[in-house]
């Protein structure tokens, strides 16, 4: 493996990292005395790893620290950055907007909602609106923020029925017949907003599906949503309805090697998939038909990424497999880090970022 240099990264996070204009950007959760927590942003070169600078976005007293899954962080949702303003999010402790040399522009600690294993959706942008949802234990809902004030626009309770109400699912903006709609999967269905005003466009529900954390993806027409635990299945989505589509707008489902946490992947024709398991599974994306399954071995929470004419998969223990993709298959390379990790990889030209339970790696030139 070609490491270009690798950067320790204080604190902990799960949170990938987003590359723009030169810069690394990312966020981490450093543990104070007491119990307390520093929520933080970290600006770096991308060409050599050196650390530009770093801003403290929020201070968290031990009472608002909630206790999180073993696979997350206090710091999971990824940045996201546009018309040059950073904006990070910390689930219910917190969401704020950065210019790019640190100055903290604004914060919103006030969205509050009880969360379970801690917060884990990153924020989209649409429309000048920054928009997560709030999955938590009870009362879940989605909202969106002014990008300029951090204020709420609107906040719409989520229309579902499902036993367990938490989800982590980061949501997808698409564009169908010229208009906008973000896809938004919970717990018990996936519903469709309006980022105008939050309405509902479409819903399809997937009863006791909770939990959700693989993105939805979008090709050849159809949105693709995994449903999570306990048993999640893989539903391919035509999204030009209007109402409940259960019954009329999925085209096909499997139940087969579908992942928990990754989600899944768009090449060309087929759609591809690597369950927490470690089995990678190539569909036909426009019939759900089976063409093959490969065994990777090992855990796996990253989402794949296809870059170079090659696919990259990452497991939990650091060991990358790239591979050929298609109707054929081929694993033409296996590199190992050695180091646990869940973030998904950040692409930048040529070069691979791979941020590990303590540091940040640039693979490539």
């Amino acid at each position: 493996m070609n490491v270009a240099w690798q950067q320790a990264i204080p604190g902990s996070g799960w949170s990938s990292p987003i590359i723009h204009d030169g810069r690394i950007y990312m966020t981490s959760a450093v543990e104070l005395k007491g119990g307390a927590l520093s929520l933080e942003v970290y600006c770096l070169e991308a060409a050599k790893g050196k650390g530009v600078w770093k801003r403290e976005v929020f201070n968290v007293g031990k009472k608002d620290v909630v206790p999180v899954h073993s696979k997350n962080s206090q710091a999971t949702p990824t940045p996201v950055i546009d018309n040059d303003k950073l904006f990070v999010h910390f689930g219910h402790l917190g969401t704020a907007c950065l210019d790019l040399e640190g100055k903290v522009l604004w914060k919103n600690d006030t969205i509050k909602y009880p969360p379970v294993h801690g917060g884990g959706c990153s924020p989209v942008i649409v429309e000048e609106k920054l928009f997560f949802s709030c999955d938590g234990s009870s009362n879940a809902f989605v909202i969106a923020l002014d990008c300029k004030t951090g204020k709420v626009v609107w906040r719409k309770q989520r229309n579902m029925n499902g036993k367990s109400q938490f989800s982590f699912c980061t949501p997808l903006v698409i564009d169908v017949d010229g208009k906008q709609q973000i896809v938004s999967p919970g717990s018990d269905a996936v519903i469709a907003y309006d980022p105008a005003n939050g309405s509902e466009i479409w819903k399809v529900r997937y009863p006791d599906g909770y939990s959700v954390v693989p993105r939805p993806v979008y090709g050849h027409g159809l949105v693709y949503v995994c449903t999570g635990f306990n048993q999640p299945s893989l539903l391919a989505i035509k999204p030009d309805g209007k109402g409940d589509v259960t019954d009329t707008h999925v085209v096909w489902k499997t139940s087969r090697g579908v992942p928990h946490t990754p989600s899944p992947l768009i090449v060309d024709d087929e759609v591809y998939m690597v369950s927490d398991s470690g089995i990678v599974t190539c569909l036909n994306a426009k019939t759900g038909e089976e063409f093959w399954q490969e065994r990777l071995g090992g855990k796996y929470s990253s989402s794949p990424i296809y870059a170079a004419g090659h696919a990259y998969f990452l497991s939990e223990d650091g060991k990358t497999v790239v591979m050929e993709l298609g109707k054929r298959h081929k694993v033409i390379a296996t590199n190992e880090l050695k180091e646990r990790t869940q973030a998904s990889f950040a692409v930048d030209g040529e070069s691979l970022f791979i941020r590990t339970e303590e540091n940040l790696y640039k693979i490539g030139r």
